[in-house]
């Protein structure tokens, strides 16, 4: 398994199709650094690529989930273009920024995004701070989950920037349009408890290790099941965001049309009639 700056992978044990990506900048609150980004499309890539693999939960190591992007990735482009002539440093600062720019196209293309492309569920648990670009990060997720210590900040209005990597895109359709502007416009902290409560995460709960043993628990159900089912549930209520109503069940039924024909549903029936757990083929 290939060994990363900012990630860790780990399995619980060897049979299991539950994989633990965890940030791994405990010292830094995880906080994301340019490294994290490319590190990041890469992990998703193997895991997804992986059929061992079914589930994937991510987390962090340490006393927190993600700190927001690393500063020292924001200020090293202002900092690069420091100059007695001011208008070579603006000529430098233009292209700067049109680099930097550049930039962010790609790590939303391909970090945050690389969330949703990942074919496997991937189930968000947090603990500790959330903030900024890891309100990205989750929302991107399938699923979230958090401990009642755990607190939540879309901060990017206090750091003079507007948030870019998806959290405007994303947060309206998971808490509602006008509570994700309350959130992004005030920057305001926000408990677990109140996360719960606006339906950013699904459950909270009271400790970090009963966090990583309920989500675990959860994540091997969801393991257990068709993967080509797990699956195609993923894509198809991804695609339906941006779908009507009809255009959804025209979506679904082109799906279903070529997924019905697999031995996942034999398999399925026959595991119901025998009264026995199913065994399908890894994917």
């Amino acid at each position: 398994m290939e060994i990363y700056k900012t990630l860790e992978i780990t399995q619980n044990s060897p049979t299991s199709r539950v994989f633990n990506l965890r940030l791994n900048r405990p010292s830094l609150r995880n906080a994301l650094s340019l490294d994290f980004f490319t590190e990041f499309v890469k992990a998703l890539t193997s895991l997804d690529q992986n059929p061992d693999a079914a589930v994937i939960i991510l987390s962090g190591n340490g006393d927190h989930f993600c700190a927001g992007i690393d500063l020292k990735a924001l200020t090293s482009m202002s900092a690069a273009v420091q100059s007695t002539d001011r208008g070579r440093s603006a000529e430098r600062l233009r292209r700067q920024i049109n680099s930097f720019e550049s930039l962010i196209v790609f790590l939303q293309l391909d970090a945050i995004t690389a969330i949703e492309r990942c074919r496997k569920p991937v189930i968000a648990a947090v603990h500790g701070a959330c903030i900024g670009g890891g309100i990205d990060i989750i929302t991107a997720c399938d699923v979230r989950y958090c401990t009642e210590s755990a607190f939540f900040s879309v901060k990017e209005v206090d750091l003079g920037i507007t948030a870019d990597l998806g959290t405007l895109q994303r947060l309206p359709s998971i808490v509602g349009y006008g509570k994700a502007v309350e959130l992004a416009l005030s920057a305001r902290r926000f408990s677990g408890s109140e996360a719960k409560e606006l339906g950013l995460v699904s459950r909270v709960f009271g400790s970090k290790d009963a966090m990583d043993k309920g989500v675990q628990a959860i994540a091997e159900e969801i393991a257990a099941k068709s993967p080509l089912a797990v699956t195609g549930t993923k894509a198809v209520l991804l695609r339906s965001r941006d779908l009507t109503v009809d255009q959804g069940l025209d979506y679904i039924a082109t799906w279903n049309s070529g997924m019905l024909l697999s031995d996942d549903l034999v398999e399925a029936t026959a595991a119901q009639r025998q009264k026995r757990a199913p065994s399908f083929s890894k994917l």
